[in-house]
């Protein structure tokens, strides 16, 4: 798993949760101790309401280890993942030097850049695809599987099982801009952040309306500052360099990145997150 933060974390937590050995790339080493932290004190609640066996909870911190460069991966992994910052420069790179471990499948954790660009970077794209989970990774039970004109088929049945050892549910979609997800869900938020912008409700009133009228687990403002304001807008932008300004960020949302406001990771977006 290459990349500590928030997804990162959440990835390498499932797959050890279901036994597998993990390795978590992260260089800054006070990001990596955190997200140790955060998985195993995430398997211990989970063990704490029977939402993990106690064996299974116990086995995790001797199951993950961290590394601060990509080269100290071991060759020939069964799978490596990357999820770092959304910029296309620094995923090429990322990914060219995990293909350098030959893994059997590499995976990017990207929720918007298109699979087929990041690919140009590699010997072998037909290799490499998209695992789009969300967040949080232990409790959302699906995975976007994202495919090229050139993913070999085998590497789509390997996501799939591999989908299906940590309890996920897949769909498997044409790489696009945005592919299904991200581009529903960013367009759903960003008028979320119009009508805020505009005046028209509160964010809890936002977010309630999609809740209990929608059925929506989550409302847009709040699942926005959870995933981070600053990801949306780089979805945003992308998606409307694909589609138009029916994609273009709000002022709003442009100007809250611009002053650190990032959500949850920075304390306030949307809501103020205090110490959460």
């Amino acid at each position: 798993m290459i990349g500590g933060g928030t997804m990162g974390t959440g990835i390498a937590y499932v797959f050890a949760a279901a036994g597998c050995e993990v390795t978590l790339v992260e260089p800054q080493e006070k990001q990596a101790a955190a997200a140790r932290e955060t998985i195993e004190s995430r398997a211990t609640g989970a063990a704490q309401r029977d939402r993990l066996d106690r064996a299974a909870a116990d086995a995790v911190p001797g199951l993950l280890r961290t590394a601060a460069d990509v080269g100290e991966l071991d060759t020939g992994l069964d799978l490596i993942v990357e999820s770092v910052p959304e910029r296309l420069d620094l995923k090429r790179r990322v990914l060219a030097a995990a293909e350098r471990r030959e893994p059997v499948l590499l995976a990017s954790n990207t929720s918007g850049l298109p699979i087929t660009a990041l690919g140009e970077s590699l010997a072998h794209p037909d290799r490499f695809l998209g695992l789009h989970f969300f967040n949080p990774v232990w409790s959302m039970p699906l995975i976007e599987i994202v495919h090229t004109a050139v993913t070999a088929d085998e590497q789509v049945d390997r996501a799939r099982a591999a989908a299906a050892l940590v309890g996920k549910e897949t769909i498997l979609v044409r790489d696009a801009p945005g592919f299904a997800t991200s581009r529903l869900g960013v367009a759903i938020g960003l008028e979320a952040i119009r009508m805020l912008e505009d005046g028209v409700a509160a964010a809890a009133d936002i977010d309630k309306a999609m809740e209990l009228g929608y059925r929506h687990p989550m409302g847009p403002l709040r699942l926005t500052d959870l995933v981070g304001l600053d990801v949306r807008l780089d979805i945003a932008r992308n998606l409307t360099g694909a589609f138009g300004e029916r994609f273009a960020p709000p002022r709003l949302l442009v100007d809250k990145v611009a002053a650190g406001e990032l959500g949850r990771k920075s304390g306030r977006g949307f809501y103020d997150w205090g110490d959460a």
